[in-house]
Order: C-alpha cells, then structure tokens, then sequence
C-alpha cells in the first residue's frame, strides 16, 4: 500500500508526520485493526489536496513516514513507538498516529506529553485492566491519566460500574453524546486527541471493533476535532478495521485532514 495521498511534504520540511501503527493484540470483539492504517491511505484516494476553509494544501503540510510495524508484546511495542513519536516531536514534527487498536494511543500520550488527554469514543476505557490484560484496548484512558492531568471523553455511552465511578472523578469529564454538538472545550493547556472511530454512530462508521449503537454523527466528530485542534501536541485516529466498504476509514481519514488544516491555520504552521 502507497502513503497517505497528499502526504508528500518534504520529511525535513513537514510540519506533520503520519505514522502508521497496525497493533491488533487485544481485540475483544472483531479484530482487524491491524488494516487501520493501509484501509485509511487507501480510502483517501479521493480527497483534493486544497481545503478551502483554510486555503491550504495537505501535500505541503504532512509527510506519511510509513508504519511501525506491531508485534505481539503490546508494552514493548508502546515504548518503541513511543520512542519513534517522540523522535517526530523533537524534529518539530506534531506526529498523526494512525492505528491499529486504540492501545497505541498509550505511546502517542507519553511522547506528547500533554496536559489534557481529550478523546472522541464510545467507551470509557477506563479499565485498569480487561480480561486479565492491563493493556488492553479498553485501558487507554487509565493510562493516559498516569501522564495527562485530566480526561475529557466525548461521546462515551457505555462502561462498567467501576469505570463509571472512576468517571465521576474530578480530572475525568464525560459529554454524553447528545451534548457533544454543544460542547466547547474548557480546559488549560495543551491537549492531546485521540478519535476512536467507534464514537461515531455503526450507521456511519460499521468497520470497528467494537461498534455501539447511538452514536455521533461526522459533523459533530468534525466540529469536535476542530474544536480541540488548536490545542492540541499530539493526535491519534484507531480502530478502523477492514470489516466495512470503507465507511470508517474514510471518515477517520477525513477527520485526520481535518485536524491537520484546523491545527496549521490556528498554529500557522
């Protein structure tokens, strides 16, 4: 599979850095992520290189610096890549992760290092472990409170008692669904994003791996990501599978760009 169509800035030059990470090791319902990143590129295909929201080119932002391929010990994989993402932010490239599960999300947080951890998710992944794994897909927001001062989980209908409880915490805010369209951020500092393409409504969004029914619509996903782009150090779309035609790889690609020509046109990059 090619690069990301558009993502052809100069390495040395780029402002972004896709970078492919197809870890698929905890699955708990249908697996596939590990096609996230090629089903993404390739269903890009059709998106014009011009945004005329912001008058920019994606070619002249995003360099696509290929996959980090996974192997099967998640915690020795999460600290490599979080090793070749923290290479990208020292180069002064802002890192566009692109999964696999949503785990991988562990590494992009701790090579950003942010103050607020937002994601865009059905699930509150708030498990300090799942079915006997600490590093299970449904843990990343557990793990990402261990670096970020706060969460913010737009979109979540559904956990367990215990993460439930956890969410009533004072560094953890839920925005239900049908409050998302409404929601403006209203956090310090810096932010990192994480968009787990199962917080859409399955309607829109079938091919993940844990599809839950009531849930967002592209454009409240659009306005959120807008939302929170200009904050934002760090960025991650996971969970796009190859069980669909396309539907969830090409809104995760489009909500990538998104974020991208919100995050240049407020940053200037």
């Amino acid at each position: 599979m090619g690069g990301f169509p558009g993502a052809t800035a100069d390495p040395a030059e780029a402002a972004y850095a896709l970078v492919g990470a197809p870890l698929d090791v905890s699955a708990t319902f249908r697996p596939g992520a590990r096609f996230g990143p090629d089903r993404v590129r390739r269903f890009a295909r059709p998106f014009d290189d011009y945004d005329r929201r912001t008058d920019r080119q994606f070619s002249a932002l995003v360099a696509d610096a290929g996959d980090v391929d996974a192997w099967d010990d998640a915690p020795d994989y999460l600290d490599f890549l979080a090793g070749q993402l923290s290479d990208h932010h020292e180069a002064g490239r802002l890192p566009l992760l692109v999964g696999g599960e949503h785990t991988v999300t562990v590494a992009g947080v701790r090579a950003a290092d942010p103050d607020v951890y937002v994601c865009l998710d059905a699930h509150l992944d708030l498990r300090e472990s799942h079915a006997g794994n600490p590093y299970s897909h449904a843990t990343v927001a557990h793990h990402a409170l261990r670096v970020a001062d706060e969460a913010v989980v737009l979109g979540a209908r559904t956990g367990s008692e215990a993460e439930w409880d956890r969410a009533a915490e004072a560094d953890v805010t839920v925005v239900a669904p049908e409050a998302v369209a409404d929601w403006t951020p209203a956090f310090d500092g810096e932010a990192y994003l994480s968009v787990d393409v199962d917080a859409a409504d399955p309607g829109f969004a079938p091919g993940t791996g844990t599809p839950e029914p009531f849930g967002l619509a592209p454009r409240e996903l659009r306005a959120a990501v807008r939302a929170v782009a200009p904050a934002a150090v760090g960025f991650d779309v996971v969970e796009v599978t190859d069980r669909d035609d396309g539907q969830a790889a090409a809104l995760a690609g489009k909500l990538l760009r998104e974020f991208v020509f919100a995050h240049a046109d407020a940053t200037d990059a």
